[in-house]
């Protein structure tokens, strides 16, 4: 099964989103954001700007 989002309502009212892998295990979650189309373009920014995204370690 491929992954999904899930969009959701939090309990303070807030539009947010989490990403699901392929084995229902949680992987991304949002921030809040005031209106269901903010968060489905939040959604819509991830699709397009991390398909090939580099993984960079960040040293302390």
């Amino acid at each position: 099964m491929a992954g999904k989002f899930e969009l959701y309502t939090d309990k303070a009212g807030e539009y947010r989103f989490r990403l699901k892998a392929g084995n229902g295990e949680i992987i991304a979650v949002s921030e809040g954001y005031a209106s269901k189309s903010g968060a489905l373009n939040g959604i819509d920014s991830v699709r397009r700007n991390a398909p090939d995204s580099p993984v960079v370690e960040i040293e302390k």
